[in-house]
């Protein structure tokens, strides 16, 4: 059966701001070594999460955001790379929403638990698998340790420092609960779009909402 496109009104349209969130530009050693991409450069975007979620909300993008400052803490300058970085979560793999969390970490370190990609050839070359630790002794949500320098930061969030929008108080009961008629449930959806944004955009670079600490090597 082949692939049949969606009709042009159909196409994904995603919120304008997405477009001006902070990029993710990482250099996968086995992406070049299979030829996907000049140098193995992948330039990720939040879209991608989102697609990868199926959806946006503040722990997604929290999730962003925390890769973003914790990446950009461990190499500076230097573009990052994937597959060279453990990352460690404080919360299990079935706790609130550290899975998400985790997928997000994935996606753009390449970390994965036991079930990753071994390697190639003796000594499993390019492995990624058991990169990912849940149930981690670490103080904040995310840590990120470089395997080549041993290098590490911590990362933590605090969603309330960008709060919903006071409307919310009465959108959200009558949304979750089924009850919102057509025109409630697109004001639901553009206020829960516009903490998003104020997240990603008015807050990135915000230290009141997110954390990053050096982690020493033990």
């Amino acid at each position: 059966m082949g692939i049949v496109p969606f009709p042009q009104s159909q196409e994904e349209a995603f919120p304008a701001f997405f477009d001006a969130v902070p990029v993710v530009r990482m250099r996968d050693p086995l992406a070049a070594f299979l030829g996907t991409g000049h140098g193995g450069v992948i330039t990720y975007r939040y879209a991608d999460a989102v697609r990868l979620a199926g959806h946006s909300c503040p722990t997604v993008a929290g999730a962003w955001l925390m890769l973003v400052e914790g990446l950009g803490w461990l190499y500076d300058r230097q573009v990052p790379e994937r597959g060279a970085i453990a990352v460690h979560m404080r919360g299990g793999r079935a706790e609130g929403a550290t899975g998400v969390i985790a997928a997000v970490a994935t996606l753009l370190t390449g970390a994965a638990p036991e079930t990753g990609f071994y390697g190639i050839g003796p000594g499993g070359r390019f492995g990624r698998r058991g990169l990912l630790i849940f149930d981690a002794p670490i103080a904040g949500t995310i840590g990120l340790r470089r395997r080549d320098t041993g290098a590490g930061v911590i990362v933590d969030i605090d969603t309330g420092a960008v709060p919903h929008d006071p409307r919310m108080d009465a959108l959200m009961p009558k949304a979750v609960s089924g009850r919102a008629d057509a025109g409630e449930l697109e004001r639901f959806g553009t206020l829960w779009q516009d903490r998003v944004r104020r997240m990603l955009i008015e807050h990135a670079d915000d230290p009141k909402l997110i954390h990053v600490y050096d982690w020493p090597e033990p």
